[in-house]
């Protein structure tokens, strides 16, 4: 920034501070509905909203109920939702067919969605570990997570969800290849208007663990996921990945976790200058309601607070737990 300030007391920076009404002629950023996707849980059965004890006020939903939400969501104005199923666990195989089944849960969701609320968009996610009996991401043979059968793995299941309509996918399983693989598949099988949003940099972090309770994937995890996720410790390895991805076809590009990794939100705003998404990952979310719970902070403060943070950041949408009670709130503005 070239320019100083005049010194003081001709230049008080607080002057623009002095009145609601003037800070907000000066905000650098703001927070929108349309900045919103709401990653939501669908289970078997009907009529279930069953509660997810790590995260407070998330739950797994049936079908019927996913279709509910998708509702709620269409009217508060959150432009897309994320699905994530909860898999049996008679389901889980060690090759992760039930992937690519038409019928799973994912694409019987998709359907429901599309048929009741078409014109919310429908993400969805692109990973093995909630079919995967060793609870990875890519398929695993000796213990070790092989590359190249994964990325064929996820070809059919991308596949089988563009049948089922889903509008935006999200590899999240950090194998190398996976986009450029994704992409000519789809194009060559008609596809051609779905969007890719690659987890571009995705981190080994600590903070999926809330996550994992709620696909079910905890019990089943063998080992960690260091050998395929990113290191914590790197910056640049994140903007190499980003590269990648966009050059191998991907429409817009997500860094995981969001508030521990805002500089590399900002770092892929700026060298790349396209769409740039970060999630609000489980813990993240846990923390600020389990905080919120016990009376340690104001929590509608801080949910607001950490949203604007991604915003900040350089972040053109934001994947969050809070997306209704964000979207509530700011409708009443």
């Amino acid at each position: 920034m070239s320019h100083q300030p005049a010194a003081f007391p001709h230049a008080r920076l607080r002057r623009t501070r002095k009145s609601a009404a003037i800070r907000g002629l000066v905000r650098e950023n703001a927070l929108s509905v349309e900045d919103l996707i709401w990653p939501v849980f669908v289970r078997d059965g009907e009529g279930v909203e069953e509660p997810i004890p790590s995260m407070p006020g998330v739950m797994r939903r049936s079908v019927d109920k996913i279709v509910d939400a998708a509702r709620e969501a269409a009217e508060l104005g959150i432009p897309a939702i994320c699905i994530f199923p909860y898999t049996d666990a008679s389901l889980k195989t060690q090759d992760c067919a039930e992937a690519w089944n038409p019928e799973n849960l994912s694409n019987r969701a998709i359907r429901a969605i599309k048929a009741a609320v078409p014109e919310i968009a429908i993400m969805t996610d692109i990973a093995l570990d909630p079919y995967n009996i060793n609870g990875h991401d890519g398929i695993v043979v000796d213990g070790e997570i092989m590359n190249d059968e994964t990325v064929e793995a996820l070809v059919k299941m991308a596949i089988a969800q563009c049948e089922a309509g889903a509008d935006i996918l999200g590899p999240s399983d950090m194998m190398d290849g996976r986009i450029g693989a994704i992409r000519a598949k789809i194009e060559a099988e008609g596809h051609k208007n779905v969007a890719i949003l690659s987890y571009s940099a995705k981190y080994a972090s600590a903070f999926y663990g809330p996550f994992r309770d709620a696909v079910g994937a905890s019990g089943a995890l063998k080992g960690d996921k260091a050998t395929y996720q990113m290191d914590p410790a790197n910056s640049d390895e994140a903007l190499r990945l980003v590269a990648r991805d966009l050059d191998e076809g991907a429409d817009m590009v997500m860094v995981k976790p969001g508030m521990p990794y805002l500089d590399i939100c900002r770092r892929v705003k700026d060298q790349f200058g396209v769409p740039t998404f970060a999630y609000q990952v489980s813990g993240e979310y846990a923390m600020i309601m389990g905080a919120a719970q016990n009376g340690w902070i104001d929590g509608d403060k801080a949910m607001l607070e950490s949203l604007m943070a991604f915003k900040r950041a350089g972040c053109d949408g934001i994947l969050t737990y809070f997306a209704p009670a964000v979207a509530r709130h700011l409708n009443q503005q």
